[in-house]
């Protein structure tokens, strides 16, 4: 079992782009749970894709579980299985600092939404923070992707 710790901030401006060192176009879709402690969410990225289960949070902090399965298979869960909008974004990986951020800029129903994460070893490690960063919303749960398959961002009042 791995754990899941991640700060999540909003992007206030383009300053980070210069320091990109990759991009992948992204497409995942939630299956929502009876009891609704358990994520259980479907990601495509490029030619991998990854069934993952996540635990209820505890702060900043939660179990993962992550699989990797056939891109096909994947395309077929979210096609059928899947009960959220499907959440487009294209991932940037961004080195800043000798820290690997990834920052997520959101398409279709969450156009308009740049967040940036950093996974972190606890929850209390020190980093720099980015100038490119606004407010921290790593609590604020309308912020998360599975969240966001379900309320995206357009449809915030």
């Amino acid at each position: 079992m791995l754990k899941e710790i991640e700060r999540k901030y909003l992007v206030i401006n383009d300053s980070w782009r210069k320091e990109v060192e990759s991009s992948i176009h992204m497409s995942q879709a939630y299956i929502r749970t009876a009891l609704g402690r358990v994520t259980v969410r479907v990601r495509i990225a490029g030619d991998c894709a990854w069934l993952t289960l996540k635990g209820p949070s505890s702060g900043i902090s939660r179990d993962e579980y992550e699989y990797e399965i056939p891109v096909d298979e994947a395309e077929q869960i979210i096609s059928t299985l899947c009960d959220t909008n499907v959440i487009s974004k294209v991932r940037h990986i961004v080195l800043h600092d000798s820290r690997l951020w990834e920052v997520d800029e959101y398409d279709d129903r969450n156009t308009g939404l740049v967040v940036a994460e950093l996974e972190v070893s606890s929850e209390t490690e020190e980093y720099s923070i980015p100038p490119w960063l606004g407010d921290e919303v790593s609590h604020d749960r309308r912020y998360s992707n599975g969240s966001l398959a379900v309320t995206p961002y357009s449809e915030w009042k």
